[in-house]
């Protein structure tokens, strides 16, 4: 079976822009040190105890006996990105977690959720039914960006909650498009979902659908015939982006073709500027596709070789910091995309965003209030479109630590990172 690809949408005139920067490179890169963003680094910070609740919510919910015991869940601190016991992570919050003895043997810590947990929890599957279309566009778009057109499942499970994937796709959504998605396995034994066929509507990047939204006609029109780039926004740390330095960097970065992620790049020197802005289109795109736009590192690391992404794919995010913000929070490394935000808070966020932003208003009652938690939220208050938001954070990007604005023709700090640290 062959699939189509966003190279049939360029006529000749942008194959000869591709090889015009095929062989060189003509960029002198100027390496910028690693800022600290204050508001992003909160989202992160907040959202982590966010994410282990939501997956603790879901982990409840698949157990045949309606509960899990303190026990079962010993050894999940990891694995839920947790820096303390996860004992002590669920009586933290219990507007959510309902905790009782077991019934046979009383010293043994058990967890249910709560009413107000459960009603979250309906809300949140109403969401994915309505919601269905999109989230197989977003599956599908991408399996569209892999070479072979499949992904490991070992590698898009850890990716389910950014893609914003209910907790049983495997079971509920994918056997509803045949037509979509199939499962293979390996001749190593390893599971896979495939795309089928090649849906040509879904083969347009975030980055041409923000062009074809805006009153900039002509410039779309005339990126259509190849005979422009599409520019990347661009949201500098404050002094960066004024410096002459990188300012011609940029504009010279921009000048380069676009090359869609839903292209074969597999003409491309891997050497070339052409190649790093291929790479760097690939990277904003998967982060725009993610419903908080914004993932680990780890995670896109398992998905390199079939994203086509050289070995330090990484150092991107370092190089290009108007477009990509890098955070240590939580001893993990997440990557997001800049233009996502605005003071903080995502600027165009996806339904299930807004339920857990809810979930996340009950977390904090419940740990302000603790034992009597459960008699602060008023069911209405759940039922509501929108809730006092938690973690609204109003520093703006001039209030950002650590800024140094020097810049040099060395690698930065974050470059030297080891691509084996997580």
């Amino acid at each position: 079976m062959s699939f189509g690809t966003k190279a049939s949408l360029f006529p000749a005139l942008h194959q000869s822009l591709l090889h015009q920067h095929h062989q060189c490179r003509l960029i002198t890169k100027v390496r910028l040190k690693w800022v600290k963003n204050r508001s992003l680094d909160h989202v992160i910070d907040t959202e982590t105890d966010l994410k282990a609740a939501c997956l603790l919510k879901d982990a409840i919910n698949r157990s045949s006996t309606g509960f899990l015991t303190a026990k079962s869940v010993a050894d999940w601190q990891k694995a839920l990105g947790l820096t303390i016991p996860v004992l002590r992570f669920l009586r933290r919050y219990p507007t959510l977690f309902q905790e009782f003895p077991h019934a046979r043997y009383a010293n043994l810590p058990c967890f249910k959720l709560t009413d107000t947990a459960l009603l979250l929890d309906s809300q949140e599957k109403k969401i994915h039914q309505n919601y269905e279309r999109d989230t197989v566009e977003r599956l599908s778009k991408v399996l569209m960006m892999m070479k072979t057109k499949t992904v490991p499942l070992q590698s898009l499970i850890p990716l389910k909650w950014d893609l914003g994937l209910p907790d049983n796709f495997m079971k509920t959504l994918i056997p509803n498009y045949p037509d979509h998605f199939r499962f293979i396995k390996a001749p190593s034994g390893d599971a896979y979902l495939k795309l089928v066929n090649w849906p040509e509507s879904y083969a347009v990047s975030a980055l041409e659908k923000r062009y074809e939204g805006k009153d900039v006609g002509d410039e779309y029109r005339q990126f259509k015939r190849g005979q422009t780039a599409l520019a990347f926004p661009m949201n500098f740390p404050r002094g960066y982006g004024a410096q002459t330095k990188v300012k011609a960097w940029m504009e010279e970065f921009q000048k380069l073709p676009y090359i869609s992620p839903y292209e074969d790049s597999r003409h491309i020197d891997p050497s070339s500027d052409l190649m790093e802005k291929r790479v760097v289109g690939v990277l904003h795109e998967i982060l725009s596709l993610t419903i908080h736009k914004k993932t680990k590192r780890n995670y896109l690391r398992s998905l390199r070789e079939e994203l086509n992404l050289p070995h330090k794919f990484t150092r991107i995010f370092t190089r290009y910091p108007g477009i990509f913000y890098l955070s240590l929070k939580c001893k993990t490394t997440t990557v997001a995309i800049r233009e996502g935000y605005r003071r903080g808070k995502l600027v165009d966020p996806h339904p299930l965003v807004r339920l857990r932003e809810k979930f996340y208003h009950v977390m904090r009652t419940g740990l302000i209030y603790r034992g009597k938690g459960l008699d602060m939220i008023p069911q209405e208050d759940i039922l509501l479109d929108d809730v006092e938001d938690e973690t609204e954070q109003e520093q703006s990007e001039e209030e950002e630590l650590g800024i140094n604005e020097g810049c040099s023709e060395e690698t930065s700090e974050m470059d030297g990172e080891t691509d084996g640290q997580e």
